[in-house]
């Protein structure tokens, strides 16, 4: 091989491994591509369309209320041996109380109006009646969209900020799903009334 060849072949193994070690600091502090594996999302997002998690903007924009997060489950909550990550919906930051009654949510004593909750359907809690959540600093409560199929802060309460990968920024696969996610923060729901307070 002449001096030629070799200096060429250097160049393309040096660009080759620059575009890896770039590609690796993309997704490791930039934005991570995720598979949905879970139905919870419905219909916001659906098992096997990909997406793009944000990483880089959660360190000086904090997560807020209708923010889509992809995060690591509770120990002993994943359904896989592979510890899946999670897709849920912020319902719940710092300092809001988060109340589940008569199938409805209230946010901070307001009944909230949900427009992406899969076919309508009414909230409720694994056992029963009503449960109430005031969430500690550096916790959010999530809450898939498809209610009926998603475990969730209602059964492990709070979930520490740190266990969050990212929000969801964009749908890029399949190519008819492009777009980035509405923006769906729940309001409250007019004329509702507030729930009696109990706490857990």
């Amino acid at each position: 091989m002449n001096r030629g060849s070799l200096g060429c072949l250097l160049e393309l193994l040096e660009t080759l491994l620059v575009t890896v070690l770039v590609f690796a600091v993309v997704q490791m502090f930039v934005a991570q591509p995720f598979e949905v594996q879970q139905e919870s999302m419905e219909n916001t997002l659906l098992p096997g369309q990909y997406v793009l998690v944000d990483k880089l903007t959660p360190h000086f924009d904090a997560y807020h209320r209708g923010d889509v997060v992809v995060f690591t489950p509770p120990a002993g909550w994943s359904r896989d041996a592979a510890d899946t990550p999670f897709v849920k919906r912020v319902i719940g930051v710092a300092g809001d109380t988060v109340t589940i009654k008569d199938g409805k949510v209230f946010l901070n004593g307001d009944a909230l109006a949900e427009p992406y909750v899969y076919g309508s359907q009414k909230t409720t809690v694994p056992s029963g009646g009503s449960a109430t959540w005031t969430i500690a600093p550096g916790h959010l409560f999530v809450m898939g969209d498809h209610r009926e199929a998603s475990q969730d802060s209602r059964e492990f309460g709070p979930i520490e900020t740190s266990s969050v990968i990212g929000r969801i920024w964009i749908r890029y696969w399949p190519f008819d799903s492009f777009g980035r996610l509405p923006d769906s923060q729940a309001s409250p729901s007019p004329g509702a009334p507030s729930p009696a307070a109990s706490h857990k």
